[in-house]
């Protein structure tokens, strides 16, 4: 399905995206050395208005987490989807970026040259598949012959399809509408589209209106769609005990985040579109506290990750089923 919609040629997508995490230019970082006492730049895409790296970076204790192991951080564009993040690490223009296994899956299949060192576990309320109401949309059966839009390879792709064998409906009954996460609100809001595959990044927006509801959330389609911290394999080799501080800083703020979700929410502004107000405000607490925390990534993540490769492989998503565990750190054994 091609909507007449503005948007960008791929290539020039593809660009804008990337330049949207790099930056301008290419910075100096993995430079300098603990051990002789100079000091490591980790390139992270700039964190916005939400979340631990938000707050770190306005009270600056993501700095001093870092200080501790002779590193300073470099904010470098914005964060955004994976994809363009997996480009930007391939061509050392990142260090650092987050993503789900689905997203991840597919830049693992190119020539990835990163690794994955946390896991969140699935979201159960914040994604799914999203209806406006009175679309007729009340349950997933409801979905053939409808038109869905979804992020091609990623999030959104992944929860239809699981949707559609979770129903045993056919995948070719249901019409996949290839859209940027950003430019699909417009498109669902139109009715060009009759359901959004989504996540919460999105979905808090919709929901905050009280015009869309979701027709199954990610417990209810048996989602093992794990949101991921990935770093730069070179960097991870060279500075191991920075990865690990990375880490620890994400497992206590996100532990921290979902016992007081509010203090994460609108940390540099309350006003503008990056803000979240009224009841999208309340719905993002809500989901924050249902949430789960940085953890580091066990046998039986890896079991379900194998899950998703296989699945995407059988639904025709990748060519092959990905081997995830080969590119993986037990941040557990670095010292």
């Amino acid at each position: 399905m091609h909507l007449r919609i503005p948007r960008l040629a791929p290539a020039l997508a593809a660009t804008a995206a990337l330049a949207a995490l790099t930056g301008c230019g290419t910075s100096e970082a993995g430079t300098g050395s603990p051990s002789g006492g100079g000091q490591v730049t980790v390139r992270i895409p700039d964190p916005g208005n939400s979340g631990v790296l938000a707050v770190g970076k306005k009270d600056g204790s993501l700095a001093k987490a870092l200080a501790k192991v002779h590193a300073k951080v470099e904010w470098t564009g914005s964060a955004g989807p994976f994809a363009p993040a997996a480009q930007a690490m391939n061509a050392d223009q990142l260090d650092i970026a987050t993503g789900s296994i689905t997203s991840g899956i597919t830049s693992l299949a190119q020539t990835p040259g990163f690794k994955f060192f946390t896991a969140t576990a699935p979201d159960p309320v914040g994604e799914g598949i999203l209806a406006k109401n009175g679309s007729g949309i009340d349950s997933l059966r409801d979905l053939a012959g409808k038109k869905v839009a979804v992020n091609k390879g990623g999030t959104g792709e992944y929860l239809l399809l699981k949707a559609l064998a979770k129903e045993g409906i056919p995948a070719e009954k249901v019409e996949r509408v290839y859209l940027r996460p950003d430019q699909t609100a417009a498109v669902f809001n139109t009715g060009k589209v009759d359901a959004w595959a989504v996540w919460a990044t999105y979905s808090v927006a919709e929901l905050g209106t009280g015009k869309a509801h979701f027709v199954a959330d990610g417990k209810a389609l048996g989602s093992d769609n794990y949101s991921l911290t990935a770093v730069r394999t070179a960097f991870a080799e060279q500075h191991p005990e920075i990865v690990k501080a990375l880490y620890t800083y994400l497992h206590d703020g996100s532990a921290r985040e979902k016992k007081d979700p509010e203090a994460y929410l609108n940390v540099t502004t309350d006003a503008g579109p990056q803000s979240l107000n009224g009841e999208a405000k309340r719905v993002q607490i809500d989901f924050t506290r249902q949430g789960g925390t940085v953890e580091p990534i066990t046998d039986a993540d890896i079991r379900r990750f194998k899950d998703v490769a296989r699945f995407y492989a059988e639904q025709k998503v990748t060519p092959d089923e990905v081997d995830v565990a080969a590119h993986l750190i037990d941040i557990r054994t670095l010292s």
